[in-house]
C-alpha cells in the first residue's frame, strides 16, 4: 500500500485488506456506515462536503470504483437509502 492518505487508500486500511478485488461477482468487502462515517471524518479536509452525511456520500462514490459494498448492498443502493433517510439516526 502506497505511503499516500487517499480516500481508497483510507478505505482499504479500515477494510483491513490489502488490496480490493475489483470484481463485482467476486466482491466480498463491505463497509458499515460507520465505518464510512470514520472514513469520513479521517479525510475530511479532503472533501468537499459541509456535513458528515455529504462527506459520506464522498465516500460511498469511491467504493463504486472499487467495488466495495455498504452495509451488504452495491455504493449506488446504498447512496439512495442514505438520500432516502434510511440511516440518519446514524448521523446525528
Amino acid at each position: 500500500m502506497s505511503a499516500r492518505n487517499e480516500t481508497p487508500h483510507q478505505i482499504i486500511k479500515k477494510l483491513g485488506l490489502k488490496k480490493c478485488n475489483g470484481s463485482w461477482e467476486a466482491a466480498e468487502e463491505n463497509l458499515t456506515i460507520q465505518q464510512v462515517i470514520e472514513v469520513a471524518n479521517d479525510v475530511q479536509d479532503r472533501l468537499t462536503g459541509a456535513t458528515v452525511k455529504a462527506r459520506s456520500l464522498e465516500i460511498m462514490g469511491t467504493c463504486v470504483g472499487m467495488r466495495v459494498c455498504v452495509e451488504g448492498m452495491q455504493p449506488k443502493e446504498a447512496i439512495a437509502a442514505v438520500k432516502n433517510g434510511d440511516f440518519d439516526e446514524q448521523f446525528n
